[in-house]
């Protein structure tokens, strides 16, 4: 079983995150400079198999997407493209970067590094890959659940 990555892209820095291989831990990768982050990516994938991306949907209180989505859509077709094997899951991000931020804060980080803003976009893509392991992991129960109602 390959990786899951979590890519909080940004019109200027993006934040991976990753599973370990039985895709049972989160954590923080890296910060990318974006213009940087397919070759990044194109690197990585060669050194350590990754079976799936998971890239966050950027959207409004309302639902409604943000600006920030006419930057991300293009980056999604992008990577369907050049890696054609890995699957490209999505995942609403509001609120990521808020609870990175808390997160950091309240792991007693000191003001000057929490000023990084490289750590909150790493930080918010563990949190995003957390977010879509839950996920995953509750489909799998409600599906085992109904299995066992069907027996």
């Amino acid at each position: 079983m390959g990786r899951i990555m979590a890519i909080d892209y940004g019109r200027v820095r993006t934040g991976l995150a990753v599973t370990d291989p039985l895709r049972i831990i989160a954590t923080a990768l890296e910060t990318v400079a974006t213009p940087t982050l397919i070759d990044y990516l194109k690197h990585y994938c060669r050194e350590e198999e990754v079976n799936m991306f998971v890239v966050g949907q950027a959207r409004h209180l309302d639902g409604t997407p943000s600006e920030s989505m006419v930057l991300i859509e293009p980056f999604v077709a992008q990577l369907k493209t050049i890696f054609p094997d890995k699957e490209v899951a999505r995942i609403d991000e509001r609120f990521t970067s808020k609870i990175a931020m808390q997160a950091i804060i309240d792991s007693g980080t000191r003001r000057k590094e929490r000023r990084d803003k490289g750590r909150i976009d790493r930080v918010a893509a563990t949190i995003m890959l957390q977010d879509y392991m839950r996920q995953q992991s509750n489909l799998m129960e409600k599906e085992h659940s109904n299995t066992k109602k069907s027996i």
